[in-house]
Protein backbone atom coordinates (compact mmCIF):
# COMPACT_ATOMS: atom_id res chain seq x y z
CA UNK A 1 0.00 0.00 0.00
CA UNK A 2 2.68 2.48 0.81
CA UNK A 3 5.07 1.26 -1.96
CA UNK A 4 2.07 2.31 -4.40
CA UNK A 5 1.71 5.52 -2.98
CA UNK A 6 5.36 6.16 -3.15
CA UNK A 7 5.57 5.04 -7.03
CA UNK A 8 2.22 7.37 -7.01
CA UNK A 9 3.99 10.34 -6.33
CA UNK A 10 5.29 13.27 -8.76
CA UNK A 11 9.17 13.42 -8.64
CA UNK A 12 10.59 16.50 -10.07
CA UNK A 13 11.90 16.59 -13.35
CA UNK A 14 15.68 17.37 -12.08
CA UNK A 15 15.70 14.50 -10.10
CA UNK A 16 14.29 12.09 -12.65
CA UNK A 17 16.95 13.09 -15.24
CA UNK A 18 19.56 13.02 -12.15
CA UNK A 19 18.23 9.21 -11.51
CA UNK A 20 18.36 8.53 -15.22
CA UNK A 21 22.20 9.81 -15.68
CA UNK A 22 23.43 8.63 -12.43
CA UNK A 23 25.01 5.30 -13.70
CA UNK A 24 26.87 7.54 -16.55
CA UNK A 25 28.21 10.24 -13.81
CA UNK A 26 29.81 7.27 -11.87
CA UNK A 27 31.48 5.73 -14.99
CA UNK A 28 32.85 9.34 -16.00
CA UNK A 29 34.77 9.41 -12.46
CA UNK A 30 35.71 5.89 -12.67
CA UNK A 31 37.32 6.85 -15.56
CA UNK A 32 38.80 9.92 -14.84
CA UNK A 33 39.85 7.93 -11.92
CA UNK A 34 41.39 4.86 -13.42
CA UNK A 35 43.34 7.65 -16.64
CA UNK A 36 44.58 9.61 -13.43
CA UNK A 37 45.88 6.57 -11.99
CA UNK A 38 47.20 5.46 -15.04
CA UNK A 39 49.72 7.56 -15.50
CA UNK A 40 52.89 9.15 -13.69
CA UNK A 41 56.06 11.34 -14.23
CA UNK A 42 59.50 11.34 -13.06
CA UNK A 43 61.15 14.47 -12.65
CA UNK A 44 64.61 15.27 -14.73
CA UNK A 45 66.73 13.88 -11.41
CA UNK A 46 65.15 10.67 -10.77
CA UNK A 47 63.68 7.58 -12.31
CA UNK A 48 61.26 5.41 -11.12
CA UNK A 49 60.65 1.76 -10.18
CA UNK A 50 57.62 0.27 -10.87
CA UNK A 51 56.38 -2.81 -9.33
CA UNK A 52 53.77 -5.01 -9.95
CA UNK A 53 52.50 -6.63 -6.85
CA UNK A 54 55.66 -5.73 -5.29
CA UNK A 55 58.30 -7.66 -8.37
CA UNK A 56 60.25 -5.47 -9.73
CA UNK A 57 59.24 -5.07 -13.35
CA UNK A 58 60.99 -2.03 -14.99
CA UNK A 59 62.42 1.08 -14.91
CA UNK A 60 60.65 4.63 -15.86
CA UNK A 61 63.09 7.21 -17.14
CA UNK A 62 62.43 11.01 -16.42
CA UNK A 63 59.05 12.31 -18.48
CA UNK A 64 55.13 11.43 -18.68
CA UNK A 65 54.98 7.23 -17.91
CA UNK A 66 52.19 4.64 -17.83
CA UNK A 67 51.51 2.10 -15.64
CA UNK A 68 48.81 -0.20 -14.73
CA UNK A 69 46.09 1.28 -12.55
CA UNK A 70 46.03 0.21 -9.10
CA UNK A 71 48.19 -3.30 -10.00
CA UNK A 72 51.21 -1.45 -10.16
CA UNK A 73 53.11 0.82 -7.62
CA UNK A 74 56.22 3.35 -8.45
CA UNK A 75 58.58 4.27 -6.39
CA UNK A 76 60.69 7.58 -7.32
CA UNK A 77 64.67 7.33 -6.80
CA UNK A 78 66.94 10.10 -6.95
CA UNK A 79 69.89 9.06 -9.57
CA UNK A 80 71.47 12.32 -10.68
CA UNK A 81 71.36 14.16 -6.91
CA UNK A 82 74.52 13.84 -4.90
CA UNK A 83 72.86 13.21 -1.47
CA UNK A 84 75.05 13.35 2.22
CA UNK A 85 75.44 12.01 5.25
CA UNK A 86 76.97 14.01 8.37
CA UNK A 87 78.44 12.03 10.83
CA UNK A 88 78.93 14.29 14.35
CA UNK A 89 76.60 16.77 13.99
CA UNK A 90 73.53 17.91 11.64
CA UNK A 91 72.43 21.09 9.66
CA UNK A 92 69.91 22.58 11.30
CA UNK A 93 69.43 25.30 8.76
CA UNK A 94 71.25 25.64 5.40
CA UNK A 95 71.43 29.63 4.15
CA UNK A 96 74.29 31.76 3.76
CA UNK A 97 74.90 31.35 7.22
CA UNK A 98 74.40 27.83 7.83
CA UNK A 99 73.75 26.93 11.21
CA UNK A 100 74.47 23.34 13.07
CA UNK A 101 73.85 21.13 15.96
CA UNK A 102 76.27 18.73 17.60
CA UNK A 103 74.41 17.95 20.88
CA UNK A 104 73.67 14.43 20.89
CA UNK A 105 75.66 13.12 18.26
CA UNK A 106 79.09 13.22 20.29
CA UNK A 107 78.74 9.15 20.23
CA UNK A 108 78.90 9.15 16.19
CA UNK A 109 82.53 11.04 16.34
CA UNK A 110 84.19 9.84 19.28
CA UNK A 111 86.77 7.55 18.41
CA UNK A 112 89.74 6.01 19.93
CA UNK A 113 93.17 6.22 18.24
CA UNK A 114 96.04 3.77 17.59
CA UNK A 115 97.68 5.46 20.47
CA UNK A 116 95.08 5.26 22.65
CA UNK A 117 94.24 8.64 22.40
CA UNK A 118 90.40 10.36 21.84
CA UNK A 119 89.64 12.40 18.82
CA UNK A 120 86.41 14.32 17.93
CA UNK A 121 85.91 13.37 14.40
CA UNK A 122 83.17 15.16 12.40
CA UNK A 123 82.72 13.92 8.65
CA UNK A 124 80.49 13.90 5.43
CA UNK A 125 79.91 11.33 2.89
CA UNK A 126 78.76 12.55 -0.42
CA UNK A 127 77.03 9.74 -2.34
CA UNK A 128 74.90 8.89 -5.31
CA UNK A 129 72.48 5.99 -6.29
CA UNK A 130 74.20 4.26 -9.06
CA UNK A 131 71.88 1.29 -9.23
CA UNK A 132 68.18 2.06 -8.34
CA UNK A 133 67.42 -1.42 -8.23
CA UNK A 134 70.32 -2.75 -5.90
CA UNK A 135 69.17 0.18 -3.77
CA UNK A 136 65.75 -0.72 -3.38
CA UNK A 137 66.04 -4.62 -3.58
CA UNK A 138 68.80 -6.07 -2.28
CA UNK A 139 69.52 -3.80 1.03
CA UNK A 140 65.86 -3.57 3.50
CA UNK A 141 67.31 0.08 4.63
CA UNK A 142 70.32 0.94 2.22
CA UNK A 143 69.99 4.54 3.94
CA UNK A 144 71.29 3.34 7.98
CA UNK A 145 73.50 0.48 6.00
CA UNK A 146 75.43 3.14 4.16
CA UNK A 147 75.82 5.21 8.03
CA UNK A 148 76.64 1.69 9.64
CA UNK A 149 79.18 1.12 6.80
CA UNK A 150 80.51 4.67 6.93
CA UNK A 151 80.91 5.31 10.84
CA UNK A 152 83.13 1.50 11.12
CA UNK A 153 85.41 2.58 7.90
CA UNK A 154 85.59 5.92 9.89
CA UNK A 155 87.07 4.08 13.25
CA UNK A 156 89.24 1.20 11.55
CA UNK A 157 91.30 3.92 9.74
CA UNK A 158 91.40 6.71 12.18
CA UNK A 159 92.24 3.46 15.25
CA UNK A 160 95.51 2.53 13.06
CA UNK A 161 96.71 6.18 13.32
CA UNK A 162 98.15 8.54 15.69
CA UNK A 163 96.12 11.34 17.06
CA UNK A 164 98.93 14.05 15.61
CA UNK A 165 98.54 11.79 12.61
CA UNK A 166 94.53 12.03 12.13
CA UNK A 167 94.56 15.65 13.51
CA UNK A 168 97.31 17.08 10.99
CA UNK A 169 99.23 15.32 8.28
CA UNK A 170 97.35 12.39 7.72
CA UNK A 171 93.56 14.10 7.04
CA UNK A 172 94.41 13.23 3.04
CA UNK A 173 95.06 9.57 3.78
CA UNK A 174 92.28 9.15 5.95
CA UNK A 175 89.71 10.64 3.84
CA UNK A 176 91.26 8.79 0.65
CA UNK A 177 91.20 5.36 2.53
CA UNK A 178 87.77 5.76 4.17
CA UNK A 179 86.17 6.25 0.73
CA UNK A 180 87.96 3.83 -0.95
CA UNK A 181 86.82 0.86 2.07
CA UNK A 182 83.30 2.12 2.06
CA UNK A 183 83.23 1.96 -1.40
CA UNK A 184 84.50 -1.91 -1.09
CA UNK A 185 82.08 -2.60 1.15
CA UNK A 186 78.63 -1.07 -0.56
CA UNK A 187 80.08 -2.84 -3.57
CA UNK A 188 80.48 -6.66 -1.73
CA UNK A 189 76.70 -5.52 -0.30
CA UNK A 190 75.04 -4.67 -3.59
CA UNK A 191 74.13 -1.49 -2.14
CA UNK A 192 73.60 0.48 -5.38
CA UNK A 193 75.26 3.30 -4.03
CA UNK A 194 78.48 5.41 -5.44
CA UNK A 195 80.80 7.26 -2.93
CA UNK A 196 81.72 10.69 -4.38
CA UNK A 197 83.80 12.19 -1.89
CA UNK A 198 84.87 11.99 1.97
CA UNK A 199 85.08 15.62 3.66
CA UNK A 200 86.62 15.84 6.98
CA UNK A 201 85.14 18.85 8.60
CA UNK A 202 86.40 19.68 11.98
CA UNK A 203 88.73 17.06 13.97
CA UNK A 204 89.65 18.10 17.70
CA UNK A 205 90.53 16.87 21.12
CA UNK A 206 87.92 15.95 23.23
CA UNK A 207 86.88 19.04 25.59
CA UNK A 208 88.23 18.05 28.59
CA UNK A 209 91.76 17.92 27.24
CA UNK A 210 91.40 20.77 24.77
CA UNK A 211 93.84 23.14 26.82
CA UNK A 212 96.36 20.77 27.16
CA UNK A 213 96.12 19.30 23.91
CA UNK A 214 96.73 23.37 22.84
CA UNK A 215 99.58 23.76 24.67
CA UNK A 216 101.29 20.71 23.35
CA UNK A 217 100.17 22.19 19.83
CA UNK A 218 102.05 26.13 20.55
CA UNK A 219 104.74 24.05 21.95
CA UNK A 220 105.27 22.13 18.77
CA UNK A 221 104.71 25.14 16.57
CA UNK A 222 107.30 27.26 18.24
CA UNK A 223 109.53 24.13 17.99
CA UNK A 224 109.13 24.91 14.02
CA UNK A 225 108.98 27.76 14.48
CA UNK A 226 113.42 27.91 16.01
CA UNK A 227 114.21 25.25 13.48
CA UNK A 228 112.96 27.70 10.30
CA UNK A 229 114.59 30.14 12.06
CA UNK A 230 118.26 28.14 12.33
CA UNK A 231 117.91 26.92 8.69
CA UNK A 232 117.24 30.24 7.60
CA UNK A 233 120.46 31.46 9.44
CA UNK A 234 122.06 28.23 7.81
CA UNK A 235 121.30 29.25 4.86
CA UNK A 236 122.43 32.92 5.23
CA UNK A 237 126.05 31.69 6.58
CA UNK A 238 127.38 28.53 5.10
CA UNK A 239 126.53 29.69 1.07
CA UNK A 240 128.60 32.76 2.27
CA UNK A 241 131.46 30.71 3.67
CA UNK A 242 130.90 28.14 1.20
CA UNK A 243 131.85 31.26 -1.64
CA UNK A 244 134.31 32.77 0.58
CA UNK A 245 136.25 29.10 0.37
CA UNK A 246 135.78 29.03 -3.53
CA UNK A 247 137.10 32.57 -3.74
CA UNK A 248 139.68 31.70 -1.56
CA UNK A 249 140.70 28.50 -3.56
CA UNK A 250 140.31 30.18 -6.83
CA UNK A 251 142.98 32.88 -5.50
CA UNK A 252 145.35 30.66 -4.63
CA UNK A 253 144.64 28.45 -8.24
CA UNK A 254 145.83 31.29 -9.84
CA UNK A 255 148.56 33.10 -7.79
CA UNK A 256 149.95 29.08 -8.51
CA UNK A 257 149.91 29.79 -12.08
CA UNK A 258 151.09 32.71 -12.21
CA UNK A 259 153.93 31.92 -10.18
CA UNK A 260 154.57 28.75 -12.61
CA UNK A 261 153.99 30.49 -15.47
CA UNK A 262 156.89 33.01 -14.23
CA UNK A 263 159.41 30.36 -13.58
CA UNK A 264 158.58 29.18 -16.64
CA UNK A 265 159.12 32.46 -18.37
CA UNK A 266 162.22 32.79 -16.17
CA UNK A 267 163.80 29.59 -17.19
CA UNK A 268 163.19 30.06 -20.75
CA UNK A 269 164.68 33.18 -20.83
CA UNK A 270 167.62 31.91 -19.16
CA UNK A 271 168.04 29.13 -21.54
CA UNK A 272 167.72 31.31 -24.42
CA UNK A 273 170.53 33.88 -22.52
CA UNK A 274 172.44 30.78 -22.55
CA UNK A 275 172.09 29.68 -25.86
CA UNK A 276 173.37 33.37 -27.07
CA UNK A 277 175.96 32.55 -24.29
CA UNK A 278 177.04 29.71 -25.93
CA UNK A 279 177.61 31.10 -29.42
CA UNK A 280 179.61 34.55 -28.65
CA UNK A 281 180.78 34.17 -24.79
CA UNK A 282 182.40 37.77 -24.38
CA UNK A 283 179.61 40.12 -26.29
CA UNK A 284 176.76 38.49 -24.29
CA UNK A 285 178.53 38.67 -21.02
CA UNK A 286 179.37 42.33 -21.87
CA UNK A 287 175.93 42.78 -22.92
CA UNK A 288 174.11 41.78 -19.68
CA UNK A 289 176.83 43.42 -17.53
CA UNK A 290 175.87 46.43 -19.59
CA UNK A 291 171.84 46.08 -19.04
CA UNK A 292 172.93 45.29 -15.40
CA UNK A 293 174.69 48.51 -14.53
CA UNK A 294 171.25 50.09 -16.61
CA UNK A 295 169.09 48.93 -13.88
CA UNK A 296 171.34 48.91 -11.14
CA UNK A 297 172.42 53.28 -11.63
CA UNK A 298 169.52 54.92 -11.38
CA UNK A 299 168.75 53.29 -8.09
CA UNK A 300 171.87 54.97 -6.60
CA UNK A 301 172.09 58.60 -5.15
CA UNK A 302 175.72 59.54 -5.67
CA UNK A 303 177.65 58.68 -8.41
CA UNK A 304 181.88 58.76 -8.43
CA UNK A 305 184.32 58.13 -11.40
CA UNK A 306 187.41 56.96 -11.00
CA UNK A 307 190.16 56.31 -12.86
CA UNK A 308 191.96 52.53 -12.59
CA UNK A 309 193.92 53.37 -9.92
CA UNK A 310 191.85 55.67 -8.03
CA UNK A 311 193.77 58.61 -7.90
CA UNK A 312 191.25 61.03 -10.26
CA UNK A 313 187.85 61.30 -8.62
CA UNK A 314 185.08 63.13 -10.90
CA UNK A 315 181.97 63.59 -8.58
CA UNK A 316 179.01 63.33 -10.73
CA UNK A 317 175.60 64.71 -9.68
CA UNK A 318 171.73 64.78 -10.87
CA UNK A 319 173.28 63.24 -14.06
CA UNK A 320 170.89 62.33 -16.80
CA UNK A 321 170.20 58.56 -17.76
CA UNK A 322 171.77 59.10 -21.11
CA UNK A 323 174.76 60.91 -19.43
CA UNK A 324 175.12 57.99 -17.21
CA UNK A 325 175.48 55.38 -20.01
CA UNK A 326 177.81 57.41 -21.73
CA UNK A 327 180.00 57.89 -18.57
CA UNK A 328 179.82 53.67 -18.01
CA UNK A 329 180.98 53.58 -21.80
CA UNK A 330 184.18 55.52 -20.98
CA UNK A 331 184.80 53.93 -17.75
CA UNK A 332 184.42 50.46 -19.26
CA UNK A 333 186.95 51.56 -22.01
CA UNK A 334 189.66 52.95 -19.88
CA UNK A 335 189.28 49.62 -17.14
CA UNK A 336 189.81 48.09 -20.43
Amino acid sequence: MAQDNFSGMDMPPQLKSLSKNIRFIILGVLVFIVIFASFFTVNPEEVGIVTRFGEFTRTAQPGLNFKAPFIEEVRYVPVERQLKHEFGYRTTSANVRSSYQKAGYTDESLMLTGDLNLADVEWVVQYRVSDPYNFLFKIRNPEQTLRDISESAMRQIVGDRTVNEVLTVGRAEVTLEAQQLIQEICDEYEAGLQIEQIVLQDINPPDPVKPSFNAVNEAQQQKETLINQAKSEYNKVIPKARGQAQETIQKAEGYSIDRINRAEGEASRFNQLYREYVKAPEVTKRRIYLETLEDIIPKMGNKIVTDQNGNSVLPLLQMQMDGVKANNSNTNAQGN
